[in-house]
């Protein structure tokens, strides 16, 4: 009988040491990757292929089961009802996860205005802090209203959230005990987990990899920096053409044409900003290079590591990896 990892749900073996999965002893409930994450903090990368991924998503939308779809607030992926193409025919509820982070004076209720009026697809959205406990109770009720059988899944990219989010719903809603692997780091869920919850089962999925994200380009100590603690306290610049912006050595923002224009950085406290003249520094010009255009009011979105709001129209330069994807939006807040 084959026995699964209580904290990310991989078949466990003691056959081979370098497959995922490996203990010293059956016994054990936890693989070595997640006891060593769990009391040591340390974390062992796994590569897998988003296919694997994807056909589980595809056998969820065979059965029409309610779906929750975690999504971060800080990192929206840009085509956000991509999740469609394997989720045609199911309920979901768009959870807009990491409250926490963004400042308290913005309002739920524009938050959700704004996904509303931009995506059809989804049957609700609903923002909660996992982590905090926020929004818990009005998500159950949620679940209740709109589930169709047993079957609950939680799905989403990686570090959105959703093992945090399981954990705060067992912890708080079942009698029984949860300790699912929870990590900044990405692909820690490695196959799924599925947990007795009142009279429904909830089930937690791998996250899909998002190649994009700049949490898989660079260190584990910058990815702790990265990810924010507590919330945010946006820093706001007046960039003239000429200026950059510099975000901790990752990114480089030069503003090439516009009039004067405000520039609001929503990203970790722990990351270091600083204005210069670009005409004179070349630092960070060595990285890839995208030149986006802004409208009013728009964000400049870097995937994983938060957004630049705007406010006029303009043109800028964004220096940064060539494979994490930066994109602009209409401004979120």
């Amino acid at each position: 009988m084959t026995k699964k990892c209580l904290g990310c749900g991989v078949i466990l073996q003691d056959n081979n040491e370098l497959i995922e999965g490996y203990v010293s002893d059956l016994s054990n409930d936890y693989c070595r990757r997640c006891f060593r994450m769990k009391n040591y903090g340390d974390y062992e990368v796994v590569l897998k292929s988003n296919e694997e991924y994807i056909d589980i998503l595809k056998k969820i939308g065979n059965t029409r089961s309610l779906v929750l779809y975690v999504v971060d607030l800080l990192s929206v992926p840009f085509d956000l009802e991509k999740i469609r193409e394997y989720l045609p025919n199911n309920n979901i509820i768009v959870i807009l996860n990491k409250r926490d982070a963004l400042p308290l004076s913005i309002k739920d209720e524009k938050i959700i205005d704004y996904f509303n009026e931009k995506y059809k697809s989804f049957l609700k959205f609903i923002v909660i802090s996992a982590s905090k406990n926020y929004n818990l109770d009005k998500l159950m009720k949620l679940i209740k209203e709109y589930r169709t059988n047993q079957n609950v899944f939680v799905v989403g990219n990686t570090n959105a959230g959703k093992s945090t989010l399981i954990n705060a719903i067992i912890n708080n809603y079942s009698i029984e005990k949860s300790d699912i692997t929870i990590s900044p780091m990405p692909s820690t869920t490695l196959n799924t987990i599925k947990m007795k919850i009142k009279d429904f089962y909830l089930i937690d999925t791998p996250g899909l990899v998002d190649y994009g994200n700049i949490l898989n380009k660079v260190t584990k100590d910058r990815i702790k920096r990265i990810s924010p603690k507590k919330e945010i306290k946006p820093k706001t610049y007046q960039i003239k053409v000429g200026q950059a912006l510099i975000i901790d050595d990752i990114i480089r923002i030069d503003y090439l044409e516009g009039e004067k224009n405000s520039f609001t950085v929503f990203m970790s406290n722990d990351l270091k900003i600083k204005r210069i003249n670009g005409k004179r520094h070349d630092y960070l010009k060595d990285l890839s290079r995208k030149d986006l255009s802004l409208r009013y009011h728009e964000d400049i979105v870097i995937n994983g590591l938060g957004f630049v709001k705007t406010i006029l129209e303009g043109k800028v330069a964004v220096y940064i990896d060539k494979d994490v994807d930066v994109f602009v939006r209409k401004s979120l807040i």
